[in-house]
């Protein structure tokens, strides 16, 4: 009897240690505390913007359905598009939001949601400037003074391709436009969805290159850390069920069109 006994304990200690865990680290810990703490930069409308009242924006919408689904709070973490990656990489947000465009550099080192906002890289400019920027040779000119914010897509695209251009840096990607407004500079890169907020609502500004962006269709998406899969399991599930119910066109609808 003694012997049956522990080799009862053995087996069941065996099977024990053999099962998984129900859920990773970050899973557990976000589910546990019911806190999902969120980064952005916060100045990229449409996407996430800061305002006085907190955030707003499509990725603030879609954030806190996701949120609600998951029966959690958001804490959200500022960080900067210089910092992006790093700050995801050193654990001090779950999940990165605010108009993020999915591309190899950043999969190499992080996972990110389905693609959403296809768009194309396209300039703001002043509307009465708008007939002498025709193609991007117009813009790589010594004459065309460039603004770009640093650490994102857009900056890798001014340095790519506006070498000739005279280039200079604004911390605050939200602040450009109204730098090109009123004739301190000539030309923001930025994307589509971005472009037509601005233009739309400054008529001193132009959105050019709507209808033949500089670069090939892109999407944006949300960016997580890649340790966990268990999360990265759910998260994906979550977008799935709000794309099913319409609830993510429905965030579209309000913000995009």
């Amino acid at each position: 009897m003694r012997y049956l006994k522990h080799l009862v304990s053995a087996l069941a200690f065996s099977l024990a240690a053999a099962a998984p865990a129900w859920a990773g680290e970050r899973l557990n810990q976000i589910l546990d505390t019911k806190v999902l703490r969120v980064g952005t930069p916060g100045d990229y409308r449409p996407f996430a913007i800061k305002t006085d009242a907190g955030y707003q924006g499509h990725d603030i919408d879609t954030i806190e359905a996701m949120a609600k689904e998951l029966g959690v709070k958001i804490e959200y973490v500022p960080t900067t598009w210089p910092n992006l990656l790093k700050d995801l990489q050193a654990n001090r947000f779950d999940v990165a939001v605010g108009g993020i465009t999915r591309n190899v550099p950043r999969l190499r080192y992080a996972a990110m949601l389905p693609g959403y906002a296809p768009f194309g890289k396209v300039a703001l400019v002043r509307t009465e400037d708008k007939a002498k920027f025709k193609t991007v040779q117009d813009l790589n000119q010594p004459g065309v003074r460039v603004i770009k914010n640093p650490g994102g897509t857009n900056e890798a695209f001014v340095l790519q391709n506006l070498k000739a251009a005279q280039v200079s840096t604004h911390e605050k990607n939200a602040e450009i436009p109204a730098l090109i407004a009123s004739g301190k500079g000539d030309v923001m890169i930025t994307e589509t969805y971005e472009a037509l907020h601005y233009s739309k609502a400054d008529p001193r500004l132009t959105a050019a290159f709507i209808d033949a962006p500089l670069t090939p269709t892109n999407w944006l998406g949300f960016m997580l850390p890649a340790e966990d899969a268990d999360y990265l399991r759910v998260m994906n599930f979550t977008w799935d069920l709000l794309d099913k119910r319409g609830a993510l066109k429905a965030i579209d609808d309000k913000w995009l069109r």
